[in-house]
């Protein structure tokens, strides 16, 4: 039981490098071009693509962490995300097509769904937790 959970440690440990890996290279992606390299020709492309490369890491670091859970854990997760993607693909579009109708004030920007996102994966944990466990 105590190795099941060390080996449960690790992949998280792992998941949180490459997260964190993969938002500061998101972070270097966004603001490099103007406030490091000025725009430069080839350095703004090639971070794109190793932020691409990190977020391709982090997704595997996320399988791998998955599939090493219990299967109710897994159906706790597997609900979250469903119920997450669903709702994300909804009000997306339909935030996208207020800001197209000039119906909300501002631009529907992608950082509000990806916030949206991650609230609603949140959400929907705790809420599967409390009916599972």
């Amino acid at each position: 039981m105590e190795s099941m959970k060390l080996e449960r440690n690790k992949r998280v440990k792992k998941l949180a490098i490459w997260t964190w890996t993969w938002v500061a290279t998101m972070a270097i992606a966004t603001f490099g071009p103007e406030f490091i390299w000025d725009n430069h020709p080839f350095l703004t492309p090639f971070a794109i693509v190793v932020n691409l490369a990190n977020g391709v890491l982090m997704i595997l670091a996320n399988r791998d962490l998955f599939n090493h859970f219990d299967e109710l854990e897994r159906k706790i997760h597997l609900e979250a995300m469903g119920i997450t993607l669903g709702l994300a693909v909804v009000v997306g579009l339909t935030f996208s097509l207020l800001d197209q109708k000039d119906i909300i004030p501002f631009d529907a920007e992608i950082g509000y769904l990806v916030m949206f996102i991650g609230i609603t994966y949140m959400i929907a944990l705790v809420i599967n937790r409390k009916r599972y466990l």
